[in-house]
Parts: C-alpha cells; sequence; structure tokens
C-alpha cells in the first residue's frame, strides 16, 4: 500500500478495559472518545459464523464453558459477555463479525481485524474471514486490514482475497519473520511495542511495510514509537490518548 489509509490510534479490541472487550459496548465507548479505528479478534463457531472473541475458552469473559470454536453460534449468542466486566455490561452478546463489519461501515470507522483461530483451525479460520470481510466491505473505498500472529491464518487469507491487505503479528522477532511477512506480502508488522528500534524499523520500512505497535498504554511509551517514525499504535488507553 503505497498511500496508507488508516489513523495512528486503534483502540484495542474496542475500548481497550474500559468496556467488555470485543463487544459492541466496547466499540460504541471508544467510538464516543473519538477513534475511528478499532483492532477486534474474530475466530470460528463449530458451524463456522465468525464472531469475537481473543481466547480459545470461553471462561474468562463469558458465562460460558469450554472452547468457544467447539459450540456452534445459537449456544453463543445466548452467553452473557459483560458480566465478566461489570454489572453496567450485564448480559452484553457476543458479537458476530458481521454485527461489528455493520457498526463501522455505518459510522465511517477503520478496522484491524486479528484472525485468532482455535488451535488447530488456522487455515479455515484465514479462509473464512478473509471471505466475509471481502463480502461486507466490497466497493468500500479502504478495506480492514487482516492481521495474525499465525502464518498460516494470513497465507491462508491472502489465498482467499489477495487484495486484502496483511499485516503480520509478533510477540518476538523469530528466525526469518521478515522473510515470512514478504512472502506473505504483507503491508505491516504489527509487534510488541518493545521490539521497535532504529534497526527494526529501518528493515520494515525499507521493506516498503507500516510498523504498528501493540498494547501501548503508557504515554513514554507512545512519544517513543512517534519519534522512530512508527505507524500505528493500539491502546487500551482510549481515555488518556486523544486520536485527534
Amino acid at each position: 500500500m503505497k498511500d496508507w489509509p488508516y489513523p495512528r490510534w486503534i483502540a484495542h479490541r474496542g475500548a481497550g478495559k474500559l468496556a467488555p472487550e470485543n463487544t459492541l459496548a466496547a466499540f460504541r465507548l471508544g467510538a464516543s472518545h473519538g477513534y475511528r479505528m478499532f483492532e477486534c479478534d474474530v475466530k470460528l463457531s463449530a458451524d463456522g459464523v465468525p464472531f469475537l472473541m481473543h481466547d480459545a475458552e470461553l471462561e474468562r469473559t463469558t458465562n460460558g464453558i469450554g472452547l468457544g470454536g467447539d459450540q456452534p453460534w445459537d449456544q453463543l449468542a445466548r452467553l452473557d459477555a459483560g458480566s465478566w466486566h461489570s454489572r453496567a455490561h450485564a448480559g452484553e452478546p457476543l458479537p458476530t463479525f458481521e454485527n461489528i463489519a455493520r457498526f463501522c461501515l455505518a459510522n465511517g470507522h477503520f478496522l484491524n481485524i486479528e484472525i485468532k483461530p482455535t488451535p488447530g483451525h488456522e487455515a479455515k479460520t484465514g479462509e473464512v474471514v478473509a471471505h466475509h470481510a471481502a463480502r461486507l466491505w466490497a466497493g468500500q473505498p479502504v478495506p480492514p486490514l487482516l492481521t495474525s500472529f499465525r502464518p498460516e491464518s494470513l497465507q491462508a487469507a491472502q489465498a482467499a482475497q489477495p487484495a486484502l491487505p496483511r499485516g503480520l503479528l509478533l510477540d518476538t522477532l523469530w528466525k526469518g519473520w521478515l522473510e515470512t511477512a514478504l512472502t506473505l506480502e504483507c503491508v505491516a508488522i504489527v509487534c510488541n511495542h518493545a521490539l521497535w528500534d532504529r534497526s527494526t524499523v529501518t528493515q520494515v520500512q525499507g521493506a516498503g511495510m507500516r510498523c504498528l505497535s501493540y498494547t501501548v498504554n503508557d504515554e513514554w511509551a507512545a512519544q517513543r514509537l512517534i519519534d522512530l517514525g512508527t505507524d500505528g499504535i493500539i491502546t487500551d488507553r482510549v481515555d488518556l490518548f486523544s486520536p485527534a
């Protein structure tokens, strides 16, 4: 992507920790703080419905039990995904990817979709999420950015919908990370903010990709990344950092 259309500031899982993560309530709250781009995690139900959730297991953020990917959507849709966070959000449902897409499209928001497969379903999740994203954003001027820690998911997304932009997520600089990103024709590297220094920024930008960081919640860390010339900052602190 020669022209980078995305804002610098990206709200993590909708609104960071101020609302139940990966819910429509979180997206609405993040938007109320002025955020125009959001990050979320998408995985598949047992019957192939893309929905928002970070963990493989249901227990931390819902009143469900077991693997989310093992249950059909009609069961997942009945879960309470808000009470764990606060009483004010009791009864908040898990959203489908389509729900969130419609919200973003209706309001002119940008989306960073982290493909978050249930273990063992890396390729299928990448393929299905890419097909849904392409359908939902058909004809839109700015597509969503697909990212994943799993190269297999990005490879499947690349094969399914090559025109959608991709980014490789990194928590360490494992051997061959840059070559893998280039093979996957990624437009960005999204990594733990501590991994960025002059050398890594130069390598990535010199290869024609953008530098994005997660999860940046301190002013000193954000300023360091800005000074390094990085391109995007994913934060929980939608109440601290003004996206303007």
